[in-house]
């Protein structure tokens, strides 16, 4: 059974940084699998943050977080990390990672392609 993990969310300050983890256990990635941040503020609907292939050859981001959002992932660790600085007050969601196993040829935006989620982290950013 595959289940993702995320943590490290949190409360902080306009301009501070952060780092969420999401830990997945009860598979073993190709290099064609593809992990994916998605988040969902309040009375908002969930959209797209980062995507990375699991080989680390591609990556994606949102026009809204690119230069300040790094996603990667650890192969050893089964872990993917989204390494958030100069966070902004609009920046506040929940964040979910996700999982598109469908060896797809690129990285999809669109959250309904990925097949497996985690439960979510709240981030927090007061101005």
């Amino acid at each position: 059974q595959v289940q993702l993990v995320e943590s490290g969310g949190g409360l902080v300050q306009a301009g501070g940084s952060l780092r969420l983890s999401c830990a997945a256990s009860g598979l073993t990635f190709s290099t064609y699998h593809i992990m994916g941040w998605f988040r969902q503020a309040p009375g908002k609907e969930r959209a797209f943050v980062a995507g990375i292939r699991w080989s680390g050859s591609r990556t994606l981001y949102a026009d809204s977080v690119k230069g300040r959002f790094t996603i990667s992932r650890d192969n050893a660790k089964n872990t993917v990390f989204l390494q958030m600085n100069s966070l902004r007050p609009e920046d506040t969601a929940v964040y979910f990672c996700a999982a598109d196993l469908s060896f797809a040829t690129s990285i999809a935006t669109t959250g309904s392609v990925y097949e497996y989620w985690g439960q979510g982290t709240q981030v927090t950013v007061s101005s």
